[in-house]
């Protein structure tokens, strides 16, 4: 079940790099979410992952610890807020440089285009 777990947050944290060298705003905003996905993830699995256990004390056994599943809520509201300001600053960014590049510079591929129309 670890090693399963590991490869899931392994491929989280790729695809998000991956996605994060994009050019255009929306992967690196879609690749910001996968990579808190995977924080997330690693976060939970910090405080061991049992089968189970037992949220409150004394009526189990094993327990679970409640210090991983406190920071992964932490990290859920923080991450969800800095995606809601990226895509605002996404929006802003496209709106006054009328495009969606990272940089705010079309490529020059795409300038040739847009010069021989």
């Amino acid at each position: 079940m670890e090693t399963l777990f590991a490869c899931c947050i392994g491929f989280l944290t790729a695809c998000g790099v991956f996605l994060m060298l994009r050019g255009r705003t929306f992967p690196v905003v879609l690749g910001l979410t996968m990579l808190s996905y995977a924080v997330n993830l690693f976060l939970f699995s910090s405080g061991r992952l049992t089968l189970r256990g037992a949220a409150v004390l004394g009526t189990s056994e094993q327990y679970a610890d409640p210090l991983p599943q406190a920071l992964v809520l932490t990290a859920i509201v923080i991450g969800f807020a800095m995606t809601a300001f990226l895509v605002i600053l996404a929006i802003r960014a496209r709106a006054d440089l009328g495009n969606d590049h990272v940089d705010g510079k079309l490529p020059e591929s795409e300038l040739s285009k847009k010069e021989s129309r």
